[in-house]
């Protein structure tokens, strides 16, 4: 048995290439609201993501249970499409709220899902005063551990 809980499902991400133009569909096709768009600390987004000169933008769009976190990187220059990089257009995550991020990055490690970047507290947003950890599998597949402030 694990040494913590998944006590629920954050949200799910996707990389884009137009911050804009996806939230248009998102907001305007759909009918989601958009509960957040900033800007964040290249430094912070550096040490979560493990990539060197990452600037972005996020989004959060609400839908019917469940959030959608949309990321336009302006910045490296070289970022690409359909490459297993957070900064790259069509790169996606599941993110899990975990009780114990430390022991839900030790538990991970044992089947083969290591952390791409440092457990880091979140300054910003919506989960501010967390810690938060980006994991890959063997696949490529990534997910992200949050362990919220007041546990």
């Amino acid at each position: 048995m694990p040494d913590f809980k998944v006590l629920s499902t954050n949200h799910t991400s996707f990389t884009v290439s137009d911050l804009d133009r996806s939230l248009a569909f998102f907001r305007d096709g759909l009918g989601f609201e958009v509960t957040s768009r900033a800007p964040r600390d290249p430094s912070l987004i550096q040490a979560i993501t493990g990539v060197e000169g990452a600037e972005l933008d996020i989004a959060y769009v609400r839908g019917p249970r469940h959030s959608l976190e949309l990321i336009q990187y302006n910045s490296p220059a070289d970022r690409g499409q359909v490459v297993s990089r957070p900064c790259d257009t069509g790169f996606a995550h599941v993110a899990y709220d975990v009780d114990n991020i430390d022991a839900a990055v030790a538990t991970a490690a044992r089947y083969e899902v290591r952390p791409i970047g440092q457990v880091t507290v979140i300054d910003k947003g919506p989960n501010a005063g967390g810690r938060v950890c980006y994991l890959r599998d063997p696949d490529g597949v990534t997910i992200e551990f949050i362990e919220k402030a007041n546990g």
